[in-house]
């Protein structure tokens, strides 16, 4: 079971790894738009060191990974050792299979909308599985642990000093689309990571609760809590029901809530991120 579980975490974090590693070749490369990035940085340096954009990611790696394994521990180290190198070994094979290889879209600003896409879905499956692809994604996860901050804004504080260097050699219209890559590309991978997860926190007092916690026990599945209150206008008692369900099963509960009772107060928030241990059948 434990090499089974290994083999599919390595190829999780392989198929997360290439993903960037495409993104960065095929978009960021090509446009020259420094978007916030190890790779972002790598391209600039290699306009002053006579070293390939894959090489000078790799020796960056290495550098930020032995700070990484330090301060976040081994089983990150570990993880993110194997995605350090894969990564510019997978952008040096693109490099040798494209030498030349040109902007697909011919456009920058397409370029950074795709590159801030693909690398998203990359990075939030390294993240999901507490691995990074190296560089910035390091210092990224070393300030959420530590700082609290929330992964696409880390990346973001990260990466605005990398998209800022790029105005050492190219044009001004480079510099801002790499600052506004690097600022919206936080953001799409701040909404991959938490957005796909999101669950509704649903409060509701009714004179009809006994029926909604029914359907949410035995229509939806879902759990329930009843807490007894006390209003502060009337002092009278009630009672409170608390659950959380996701998107498909909220939209369940609130159509069933109308339906059974429309006057009933209703109070829904939203969860990012929830730890439990599941009933057994």
């Amino acid at each position: 079971m434990k090499i089974r579980n290994a083999i599919k975490e390595t190829a999780i974090i392989t198929v997360g790894t290439a993903i960037v590693a495409a993104a960065v070749f095929f978009f960021m490369l090509p446009s020259h738009v420094s978007v916030g990035s190890g790779a972002a940085l790598a391209m600039v340096l290699s306009n002053f060191i006579p070293l390939s954009v894959s090489a000078i990611t790799l020796i960056m790696n290495v550098g930020l990974l032995i700070i990484g394994f330090v301060l976040i521990g081994p089983e990150f180290g570990a993880k993110t050792i194997y995605c350090s190198i894969l990564m510019p070994l997978i952008m040096g094979i693109f490099e040798w299979i494209f030498p030349n290889f040109q902007s697909i879209t011919q456009d920058p600003l397409l370029d950074v909308i795709c590159y801030i896409l693909v690398v998203g879905v990359g990075l939030s499956i390294l993240f999901s599985r507490n691995a990074s692809s190296g560089g910035l994604d390091i210092v990224a996860k070393i300030m959420n642990k530590y700082l609290r901050i929330d992964l696409g804004k880390a990346m973001t504080y990260s990466g605005v000093a990398v998209a800022l260097s790029s105005v050492l050699c190219y044009d001004s219209k480079t510099v801002v689309l790499s600052l506004l890559g690097t600022y919206f590309g936080g953001m799409i991978v701040d909404n991959f990571i938490f957005g796909i997860n999101i669950k509704r926190r649903v409060c509701v007092i009714s004179k009809e609760l006994d029926d909604i916690v029914d359907f949410v026990l035995h229509t939806l599945h879902s759990g329930a809590t009843l807490n007894e209150i006390i209003g502060a206008y009337d002092k009278s008692p009630k009672m409170e029901m608390v659950t959380i369900v996701d998107k498909h099963e909220y939209k369940q509960l609130m159509d069933y809530i109308r339906k059974v009772d429309p006057k009933a107060f209703v109070t829904v928030y939203s969860v990012s991120d929830m730890r439990y241990q599941p009933k057994t059948k």
